[in-house]
């Protein structure tokens, strides 16, 4: 099982190497425009509110259900800028890695987790899985957001 644990930071690593270029892509896009709320996205339709999202959803599955660690989520309003977002994905990422190591052994057994008041059993894969593929839904619409703020975006493939 640990060669599966290696197989996730490996390709984590290739996640956060997406995620960077399009944190650094957001660095291209004005703070006026980083903020603008667009009715037309969902979510708040922000780049920071699809951001913030995206960290709640590894603070709801990976901490605080995973790792069951106590954590307030983050509130769209407490991040105002592009670089405030990606110390939020850093500590994200230690989390992250904590999660494997706890879980290397056992990543495709089932553990029971409370969803919406059902206990649900999920394998920490599943939950990887989940919170990866949702990361990657909403790094399209922050582009397609960007695009509609007028910018152009970038590749942020993972195969380049």
């Amino acid at each position: 099982m640990k060669e599966a644990a290696t197989c996730l930071q490996r390709q984590y690593d290739l996640i956060r190497g997406s995620r960077a270029r399009l944190l650094n892509y957001c660095q291209t896009i004005s703070n006026e425009d980083f903020l603008n709320e667009n009715s037309s996205f969902g979510l708040g339709g922000s780049i920071r509110n699809l951001l913030v999202h995206i960290v709640n959803t590894y603070q709801s599955w990976i901490i605080k259900r995973a790792l069951q660690k106590n954590i307030d989520f983050t509130e769209y309003s407490a991040v105002k800028t592009n670089e405030e977002a990606e110390t939020l994905f850093r500590f994200i990422d230690e989390e992250v890695m904590t999660f494997i190591e706890k879980y290397e052994m056992t990543l495709f057994e089932k553990i029971r987790l409370d969803v919406r008041g059902t206990i649900k059993p999920l394998s920490p894969f599943e939950l990887f899985t989940h919170v990866t593929t949702h990361e990657f839904h909403h790094k399209g619409q922050i582009l397609s957001l960007s695009r509609h703020l007028g910018y152009t975006p970038v590749d942020t493939d993972i195969i380049q």
